[in-house]
């Protein structure tokens, strides 16, 4: 649960929304092929792909009143892996502090895998 105050009093966002919210945003991102685990979270599979839903691969943290999050992806072949993390960072920057009104201090991307589709 992440809490802020403001004037009409205290408001509690959950960590699912967050991950929702920060999973789609990035899948929604040219060149994205999917979510990936991370290492504590792998399975059988290791990766989800974009008919999954986007639980996994994303970790959302607060410092100092603001946003740290990272994200695990999986990128398309052949796709400039720069450019998308750029999209990435900036769109998922936009979205979380334009829907939520908190700030977003760092956005982390971790490519964890390609595929070849």
């Amino acid at each position: 649960m992440i809490g802020y105050e403001n004037h009409l009093g205290v408001i509690d966002i959950s960590h699912d929304y967050f991950v929702s919210l920060v999973g789609e945003t990035a899948m929604s991102c040219f060149g994205v092929a999917g979510m990936a685990e991370t290492k504590s979270q792998k399975g059988i599979l290791g990766m989800f792909h974009k008919k999954d839903l986007p639980d996994r691969g994303v970790r959302v943290r607060t410092k100092n009143g603001a946003l740290n999050i990272d994200l695990h992806i999986i990128v398309l072949y052949g796709t400039n892996i720069n450019a998308i993390v750029k999209s990435i960072v900036n769109k998922v920057s936009y979205q979380v502090e334009d829907i939520t009104g908190l700030p977003v201090s760092r956005v982390n991307v971790y490519v964890d895998g390609m595929n070849g589709e």
